[in-house]
C-alpha cells in the first residue's frame, strides 16, 4: 500500500505543500503496482487532500469495493460478473495504495489505521473465499478455502516481513535487536510472524551494523537481493486477484486453491531459504576488508534497475 521511490510533491488547500515519501523501492515492486496501482491512486490523492477524505475512510471504501468483488465471485461461472470481480477487487487495491499516501501526506499514520488497513486487506480476501466456497457449495470446497486462507496469512505476513527488511536494509539502516511486537492480540500474532525471521537475521544485521560504511554495504546486499524480492512478488495481493479471475474463467474456484496451498507455499519457501542465503554470505565478509573496495561496482548496477 505504498508507492515507488520518486518522492512527490502534492499542492494542499490553503498553499500548503505536502511532500508524500516514496517509502517502497521499484525494484522489487509487482509489475501492476508500478504502472497501474499506484499511478491510479496517485492520480487520485490530490483529489483526496482537497475532499479532506480520511485514510481510514479509504480503507473502508476500499473494503466495500471489495464485498461488491465477492458478491460478483459469488457467480463465478458468469464471464461478465467475474470481470466485474476483477475490476472492482482493482478498485480495492487502489483504495489500499491510496490510503497509505494518504496517511504519509497529512502525518495521519497511526498503529490503529495501519491495524485497520491490515484488516480490510484480509477482510477483502476472506470474502472473496467464502463467496467462493459457498458458492461451490461442497465440503471439500469450504476444506480448500480455509486452508487456503491460513496458507495466504502465513504467506503475506512472511512477504511484508521480507519486504520490510530489505528496504530498511537497501538504505543502509541495520537492526541488531529484534523488533518489540505490541498491540492487540490480532497485531502481535500478525507481526511475531513477520518479525520471526529476524532472529536468524541477527548475524547480518550486525554485520551490516558494524560495517565502515553500512550505506554501501546494504546497497551491495540490495543488489544481490533484488532478484529474490523480484520472484516474492508471486506472493502479493495483485497476484491473487489475478488468478482468482483466472480461475473463476477456467470454471473451478478450486485452482486457484491449490495454486495457493502448493505453488505459493513453494514460492515463500524457496524465497525464504534463499533470502537467507545472501544473509549468511554478507554476515561472513571480513570486517577488514574496505566497504569502498569491495563494493565499488555497486552504485552503477543498481542504476540498472531503476
Amino acid at each position: 500500500m505504498a508507492e515507488d521511490d520518486a518522492t512527490i510533491t502534492i499542492d494542499r488547500p490553503r498553499g500548503l505543500r505536502v511532500e508524500a515519501d516514496g517509502s517502497r523501492d521499484r525494484r522489487i515492486e509487482d509489475l501492476s503496482n508500478l504502472y497501474l496501482i499506484h499511478p491510479a491512486a496517485r492520480a487520485l490523492l490530490p483529489v483526496a487532500l482537497r475532499l479532506g477524505v480520511s485514510a481510514n475512510a479509504v480503507s473502508l471504501s476500499g473494503l466495500a469495493l471489495g464485498a461488491i468483488a465477492a458478491a460478483c465471485y459469488a457467480r463465478w461461472d458468469s464471464a461478465w460478473l467475474a470481470l466485474l470481480g476483477l475490476l472492482f477487487s482493482t478498485g480495492w487495491m487502489v483504495a489500499d495504495g491510496l490510503d497509505g499516501m494518504i496517511a504519509r501526506a497529512t502525518g495521519t499514520a497511526s498503529a490503529t489505521g495501519r491495524f485497520l488497513d491490515g484488516l480490510c486487506d484480509h477482510g477483502v480476501f476472506i470474502l472473496i473465499y467464502v463467496s467462493l466456497a459457498m458458492s461451490v457449495g461442497t465440503v471439500t470446497g469450504w476444506t480448500l478455502a480455509i486452508v487456503a486462507g491460513v496458507f495466504h496469512a502465513a504467506q503475506s505476513s512472511l512477504y511484508e516481513g521480507e519486504r520490510a527488511r530489505f528496504q530498511r536494509r537497501a538504505k543502509g539502516i541495520a537492526r541488531t535487536t529484534p523488533p518489540v511486537i505490541a498491540g492487540n492480540p490480532l497485531v502481535r500474532a500478525y507481526d511475531r510472524l513477520a518479525t520471526s525471521i529476524d532472529h536468524m537475521a541477527l548475524p547480518f544485521e550486525r554485520r551490516m551494523a558494524s560495517d565502515a560504511d553500512p550505506v554501501a554495504f546494504g546497497r551491495a546486499y540490495a543488489r544481490d537481493a533484488v532478484p529474490i524480492m523480484r520472484w516474492m512478488t508471486l506472493l502479493s495481493a495483485n497476484v491473487r486477484i489475478g488468478a482468482i479471475f483466472i480461475a473463476a474463467l477456467l470454471g473451478d474456484p478450486a485452482l486457484f486453491w491449490a495454486f495457493e496451498i502448493a505453488i505459493l507455499s513453494a514460492v515463500a519457501a524457496i524465497a525464504l531459504v534463499s533470502h537467507r542465503k545472501v544473509e549468511r554470505g554478507y554476515a561472513a565478509l571480513s570486517p577488514s576488508r574496505p566497504s569502498a573496495s569491495l563494493f565499488a561496482d555497486t552504485t552503477s548496477k543498481e542504476q540498472d534497475y531503476r
